[in-house]
């Protein structure tokens, strides 16, 4: 939940209600800037991102740390009550004008060398839905420091910074924050990608973004939508294929924004953050990334998943940050002991990539977190922000702070930005001298952790074709549909499936040993029957055998509702296959995926068969005996060579 001065509190009355809090009070300081306190941020990389594991790297496999923070405003500011003309009726008294924070204050280009003075070598850009249809002029004195901006509608001046952003080297992730221009996050009509519009027109938006800014490299990532939570009446889920289901969405328009509009763009996911009423007694809390232990995402092109989450000392894992009305007695993240903050973090988030060689491995990129400034006396939450920079730290994790900008008159206004400026134009920021998260920020920013090259690592990838078609190869995406009414699975191109689950329909896909294996012209064939089974070769008597001829491997199969339907089998390229050993696998009665299985649970709950990572799935067994419901009970394994 984003602690911009906004906590969502959900009350059971007679309807549930979210209602904002503001947090604390803050300070200013003065301009100077302490000697040794610069870091900078002009990281020497190349354009496009993509990532290796839990690594991002850049274009030529350099790991590229994202140092970032949240420069926000275009999503909107205005709170929802009160004039939307007057200041007083935004958050925290901070107008943004449907535009960046602070283009009225001072020029962009202080305001980005303020960003590349604090050591970040990106920016998180919110924007919201209503912003990119939005054709009113944004009013001189939105930009009366940047007067070149007269004149242009909020995308325009969107426009400008991004490509300001972006000249000055930074890498640029453009944020879906909001439906509506307004200031988030409460039962504000922005709860969900299709809070206040159709999930088709959410995704139309995102092509349009991400094809906008296609020929611009700097720009990096496409983060899909800020703080997916519960509205008046529904919870959003993971996987359960309704109009609420976050993983379908997510996936979905992340695979629409490689294949239609801009195939180098890092598809940013972010966690579930908030389901259940917030009352002592009712279901309530915090998913953020738990769920994709179990549902992970599998994009058509490997190494473009990137997973995200916020935290907040004054909410909790399970705590709304709410105050009074709505506040429950589950403890605050501030409250937890560093060692309970550890556990909990690596629960919720971390776990992905701490664990190697799963599914669900990816980068994790904090994409909000932060604290009051001069002002924030709490012990709590300064102990807070100080463990939360160490696991930071300590995990060599990447991280977004909120927010960069902010305003100040008198050495006083919203303290939470690390860069404030008056309206005369004066600036004071976080190494200003009298700001206590300095220390820890400075730290953080030049933390060490890994750098240079990181190799190539093998990729694990789930299929789950649990309500509809979940088809990860752009080959098979581009050709007629190959089992006409079934639901249909494939692996990504370069990989090949190597396990299955007896029940519930899961498949794990992996490139682990060989790399890209299929033949470049893209041979295929569908398989419904045992013609391939040879004479003699009957590797699972008195079981039905869908079987991938000579040199062929599998890479998908078909299901209708639980059954078998065919089995997708891809030809080797020359010389990609030449070993004459082969066993089967059976897991109709226990799992059955050798000592030291790679790829992690890839079906919770259900009994699971998987080829070594040195073998190649060439057929699907299953039975037809009364009783049976016709679903995968056994894999041939066969001898890569």
């Amino acid at each position: 939940m984003t602690v911009r001065g906004t906590l969502a509190k959900l009350v059971l009355t007679t309807v549930l209600l979210l209602a904002p809090l503001t947090p604390g009070p803050a300070g200013a300081a003065p301009r100077e800037t302490a000697p040794g306190t610069e870091v900078a941020a002009a990281d020497d990389w190349t354009a496009p991102l993509s990532t290796r594991g839990r690594w991002i790297v850049d274009a030529d496999g350099d790991r590229f740390r994202l140092r970032s923070g949240n420069w926000h405003g275009a999503s909107g500011t205005w709170n929802g009550t009160g004039s939307v003309d007057e200041d007083a009726g935004h958050h925290a008294g901070e107008n943004s004008h449907r535009i960046p924070l602070g283009l009225d204050r001072a020029p962009m280009t202080e305001i980005i060398a303020g960003f590349q003075e604090i050591g970040i070598n990106s920016v998180r850009l919110p924007f919201s839905n209503e912003m990119i249809h939005d054709t009113r002029s944004v009013t001189d004195d939105a930009v009366a420091a940047n007067p070149g901006l007269r004149g242009r509608t909020p995308l325009q001046v969107y426009d400008a910074v991004v490509r300001a952003l972006t000249d000055a080297g930074l890498a640029v992730i453009l944020n879906n924050h909001t439906n509506t221009t307004r200031w988030c996050c409460g039962v504000d009509g922005n709860e969900r990608w299709n809070a206040s519009r159709s999930t088709e027109a959410w995704e139309n938006d995102w092509l349009f973004m991400a094809t906008r800014y296609q020929q611009n490299k700097r720009v990096v990532g496409a983060d899909l939508y800020n703080e997916v939570r519960r509205d008046i009446w529904d919870d959003p889920n993971w996987g359960l294929g309704d109009n609420h289901d976050w993983f379908t969405a997510a996936q979905r328009v992340g695979d629409r924004i490689l294949s239609e509009a801009a195939p180098d763009l890092l598809i940013i996911v972010e966690g579930i953050n908030w389901t259940g009423i917030p009352v002592d007694g009712f279901a309530h809390g915090r998913p953020t990334l738990e769920p994709a232990r179990a549902l992970s995402h599998t994009l058509v092109d490997s190494g473009k998943l990137v997973y995200s989450a916020h935290f907040y000392g004054y909410t909790g894992p399970n705590h709304s940050g709410a105050t009074g009305i709505g506040e429950t007695t589950d403890p605050r993240y501030q409250d937890l002991s560093p060692g309970e903050l550890t556990a909990v973090l690596n629960r919720q988030a971390f776990f992905v990539t701490a664990e190697q060689d799963r599914h669900f491995t990816a980068p994790v990129w904090i994409s909000e977190f932060g604290v009051g400034g001069r002002e924030e006396t709490g012990v709590a939450a300064r102990a807070w922000f100080e463990n939360f920079v160490d696991h930071l730290i300590r995990t060599d994790a990447d991280f977004a702070y909120w927010p960069l900008v902010g305003w100040h008159e008198n050495r006083r206004g919203n303290g939470w930005a690390l860069l404030h400026w008056d309206s005369a134009g004066r600036r004071m920021g976080i190494h200003d001298g009298d700001d206590w998260r300095a220390g820890a920020w400075t730290r953080l920013v030049r933390s060490g952790g890994r750098s240079g090259h990181v190799a190539p690592v093998a990729d694990w990838s789930m299929l789950s074709p649990d309500h509809s078609d979940f088809v990860a190869s752009r080959r098979m995406r581009a050709l007629p549909d190959w089992d006409s009414g079934a639901r249909k699975a494939a692996c990504p191109d370069g990989q090949r499936l190597l396990g299955l689950s007896h029940t519930g329909n899961r498949g794990l896909c992996s490139d682990v040993t060989t790399g890209h294996l299929w033949d470049p012209a893209g041979r295929h064939e569908v398989v419904k029957d045992e013609r391939h089974v040879a004479p003699g070769g009957d590797w699972a008597t008195g079981y039905t055998k869908l079987q991938c001829p000579a040199g062929h491997f599998l890479t998908g199969y078909s299901v209708r509702g639980a059954a078998v339907s065919a089995a997708l089998c891809a030809k080797a390229a020359p010389g990609g296959i030449t070993g004459t050993s082969s066993r089967t696998v059976w897991f109709d009665r226990s799992d059955n995926r050798g000592t030291h299985p790679r790829g992690g649970d890839f079906a919770r709950g259900h009994y699971k068969g998987q080829c070594a990572d040195d073998e190649y799935a060439a057929g699907i067994a299953y039975t037809g005996r009364i009783g049976s419901s016709r679903t995968p009970d056994a894999l041939y394994c066969r001898d890569l060579g």
